[in-house]
């Protein structure tokens, strides 16, 4: 999961990110991105110029910038926490990450700038009326460039008051989590979803010139052989020559008698014969329409069920070799 966490100045942000970090979360502050754009200037690290430098970039690279960043920095699987998030673009950036979830900390400013004298970092605000306004600057702006506090607070799906202790704090944290873990999380893929995304991966190895197809095939849902489209071993690969049907660019259809490349879905299955293994009963999982050599092929193999991505021109051939065999056939949307 990735957990967003933005709040009011000294709300206990850094303490949220701490505690969730030696949980094993990855940390990645938006306001840190900042800091260094403003090091690599030589200048001096105040509030002012935090926001100013921070709404700068924005102007210049869009209100998303800092999120753009932060997502490139963040891990594809597993657990982590972004703070210092002040912008509705920042908030909506992440959540094209499925698993993020947005968490707001608020506490009574007095508590919050009390806690900014205690830790003397560079920057915070030297009195009491300096630290309100620039809270208050950071609350909402006509320039949307402008940091927008209060839109991100709105769009949180959990808020936190951290009015008491360090103790009282880190129970607050472990419900939210909790609470993010087993109620906001994603839901898992299902069998469908999971195969045929493998199916995705293996794809990516598929070296013919016209497109990548990759399948697999699973018994008891496990996977018990996968394929990808290319010339057959020992054969030059297809997007280095190796294919002169496909080197010469023929038109859909066309040519056929000179096509080297061996289909996705045959590769599977004789690759599942090759290594002596039983794929009696199995489902294939294609990210493309089976044709109709490949079907004869799968229905001799003793396969029961297809599953496809992507739609072929020849669907309605295919289609009638399995429903007179008696294969299950439908597409992952129909699947759904």
């Amino acid at each position: 999961m990735i957990v967003g966490v933005t709040g009011f100045f000294c709300a206990g942000k850094d303490t949220f990110a701490e505690f969730v970090m030696r949980k094993g979360f990855k940390h990645v502050s938006l306001s840190d991105m900042i800091r260094e754009e403003i090091q690599a200037r030589g200048e001096e690290i105040t509030i002012e110029r935090l926001t100013a430098t921070g709404n700068e970039l924005r102007a210049k690279f869009g209100p998303q910038v800092l999120a753009q960043r932060a997502i490139a920095a963040l891990p594809r699987y597993g657990n982590a926490v972004v703070t210092s998030i002040r912008h509705s673009a920042e908030v909506e950036m992440l959540h094209t990450r499925r698993d993020f979830v947005m968490t707001f900390i608020d506490a009574p400013m007095e508590v919050r700038y009390q806690r900014s004298i205690q830790r003397g970092r560079a920057g915070d605000a030297p009195t009491f009326e300096a630290f309100k306004a620039a809270e208050e600057a950071q609350m909402r702006s006509n320039d949307p460039n402008s940091q927008q506090l209060q839109a991100c607070k709105d769009m949180a799906d959990i808020l936190i008051d951290n009015d008491g202790d360090v103790e009282h704090y880190e129970e607050e944290i472990r419900a939210a989590l909790r609470r993010i873990f087993l109620e906001l999380a994603p839901p898992r893929p299902t069998w469908d979803e999971y195969f045929m995304n493998i199916a995705a991966v293996t794809a990516t190895r598929g070296n013919c010139i016209k497109r990548h197809i990759g399948a697999i095939i699973t018994v008891n849902k496990q996977i018990v052989s996968t394929g990808y489209n290319g010339t057959p071993k020992g054969i030059t690969n297809c997007n280095e020559g190796g294919c002169p049907r496909c080197l010469s660019f023929a038109d859909s259809g066309t040519k056929l008698d000179e096509c080297l490349c061996v289909h996705a879905e045959e590769n599977a299955i004789v690759q599942a014969a090759c290594n002596g293994i039983s794929i009696q009963g199995g489902t294939l999982y294609t990210t493309f329409c089976p044709c109709s050599y490949c079907a004869k092929s799968i229905i001799n193999a003793g396969l029961v069920e297809v599953v496809y991505l992507e739609p072929y021109a020849m669907d309605d051939v295919t289609r009638s070799l399995f429903k007179q065999a008696g294969l299950k056939f439908r597409s992952l949307e129909e699947a759904k």
